[in-house]
């Protein structure tokens, strides 16, 4: 691995300075190293707009131990930008001056908008491939952007400053939570962010996502204390807001899920959480760890290309670094997406559209279906499954890996093991159609599938039509795939096999 592909991403945020290293493969960036410290540097400005000097000390102390880490880092590797509390503070060229010297590189204060733009970057790479309209949003520690965007292209940008560290100080500097403080910071927050009204109206966006930092720390205790995971509603904001009036005061919160660097600014954070929901009438926000850092590293990357898929670009760094015999992949992906195809004329709900983002889910999971193999021979569908799970793979919403990874799971063995996920008519169609094709490729040559076919039966029943003469000339492709219908006779959706 030589350095000149090494890049590296620091986000001086109001709350947290971060870094993030990593390097490039196959086009895309895969992290090597993360460190956060929560600086909360945001809380260091005094009544007239000045970091005071233990807050730029903490800066300084971070920023050299990161200047460390990025010794033998060429310019043009790295990238570190600051953000709203720094666009605030006017002593900034003095915190900035010892700043870029103990970092080693420079240190850009970039404008909300810009930040805007960048967190939308990073969001949309870290996104399936989809034309929905976006709406993005990023709170901080002092300030909140939004962000209407479509694909990778960012439309609508603005920055408020409204912020988790600035409502904190502001409305919970006693650590004290009531209910009346809720209702006034969240009054206030909506008073900042009441011209986001008509620019970011429902009517102009269809899925609602946020990044990082506060949308992070809310979902993380939502997630722990049993909510679904992945998505932040209305209900869970004010189950959490209950349960913070309950607590009293931050020293008291006990909450699976919360930091403790995250308790001095929940409060804040919640309450413009809240005021966004209600002015944007926002249902469920989805969450993402997609954020600036990663719209920097993009742009470092040169990983700009508006058409691009970074999933593509997964699979194939997946299927590379763990040593998959790709044609083999291709081979299985092309035979299970024929039978597929024949599937789904047998099902009466058939729809085009799906079946094409079927078609690819089936291909990327033939292509990785061996994925575990160099782990274990005979386990090694489970180890597959296990990777693709905890996978960090760019492009992949989590659902959509964890469909793969049953895909790769299901391919062989005993249908047991996944049958509660099997009610599922589509993953039930492709995983049939992966499993006979494993089946028909067994030899690793490509099948004469001249004698195979599958015809709809009755009430969505399948049949799996085998030639007596196709039998005869690959017996033991027609044994598997006789053991295959008896799999799924032991299941509430059996295969009837006919051999004519």
């Amino acid at each position: 691995m030589t350095s000149e592909h090494r890049l590296a991403a620091i986000d001086l945020g109001s709350n947290s300075f971060r870094l993030e290293i990593g390097v490039l493969d196959h086009g895309e960036f895969q992290r090597t190293e993360y460190i956060k410290e929560t600086v909360r540097q945001g809380a260091g400005l005094d009544a007239d707009r000045n970091l005071t000097q233990p807050a730029m000390q903490n800066g300084w102390d971070c920023l050299a131990r990161f200047g460390e880490r990025l010794a033998g880092f060429a310019p043009a590797q790295v990238r570190a930008v600051a953000t709203q509390t720094l666009r605030e503070a006017r002593n900034r060229d003095a915190f900035l001056e010892r700043a870029n010297a103990v970092l080693g590189f420079p240190i850009d204060v970039i404008s909300g908008r810009e930040e805007a733009r960048l967190i939308y970057q990073g969001v949309s790479h870290t996104l399936p491939a989809s034309d929905e309209r976006r709406l993005v949003i990023d709170i901080g520690g002092r300030s909140t952007e939004l962000i209407l965007g479509q694909a990778f292209k960012p439309r609508v940008m603005e920055s408020f400053r409204v912020g988790s560290i600035a409502w904190s100080t502001r409305y919970f500097s006693d650590g004290q939570f009531t209910r009346k403080a809720f209702e006034i910071a969240e009054i206030a927050a909506k008073a900042v962010l009441d011209e986001a009204i008509d620019a970011y109206h429902p009517s102009h966006w269809d899925v609602a996502y946020g990044s990082a930092g506060t949308v992070g720390a809310i979902r993380d205790v939502l997630e722990a204390s049993g909510w679904p995971p992945g998505s932040i509603t209305q209900d869970g904001l004010d189950w959490l807001l209950d349960k913070l009036i309950t607590a009293q005061s931050t020293d008291r919160v006990k909450l699976p899920g919360l930091r403790e660097d995250r308790k001095a600014v929940i409060g804040g954070g919640l309450s413009i959480t809240r005021a966004l929901f209600s002015l944007l009438g926002i249902e469920s926000l989805h969450s993402t760890d997609g954020g600036l850092r990663h719209g920097l590293l993009c742009e470092l990357s040169g990983n700009t290309d508006n058409t691009s898929d970074l999933r593509l670009k997964t699979v194939l760094r997946l299927a590379t670094k763990f040593g998959v015999d790709r044609v083999h992949g291709a081979r299985v992906g092309k035979v299970a997406t024929a039978l597929f195809e024949q599937i789904e004329k047998a099902r009466a709900d058939n729809k085009p559209d799906e079946s094409e983002r079927s078609v690819r889910k089936i291909k990327w999971a033939a292509e990785l279906h061996e994925i575990g193999s160099h782990i274990s021979h005979s386990d090694y569908h489970k180890h597959g499954a296990y990777i693709l799970d905890n996978a960090d793979a760019m492009g992949f919403a989590l659902p959509e890996l964890h469909r793969l990874s049953l895909l790769v799971l299901g391919h062989r063995g005993k249908l047991r093991k996944i049958e509660a996920d099997l009610s599922n008519d589509e993953l039930r169609a492709q995983l049939l159609a992966l499993r006979l094709a494993v089946i028909l490729c067994h030899a690793r040559r490509d099948p004469d599938m001249s004698g195979v076919r599958i015809t709809a039966l009755h009430h969505g029943k399948l049949q799996l039509h085998c030639a007596t003469l196709w039998a005869q000339e690959f017996p033991q492709s027609a044994y598997l795939l006789r053991e295959e219908a008896l799999a799924w006779q032991k299941t509430p959706w059996p295969l009837d096999f006919v051999e004519h």
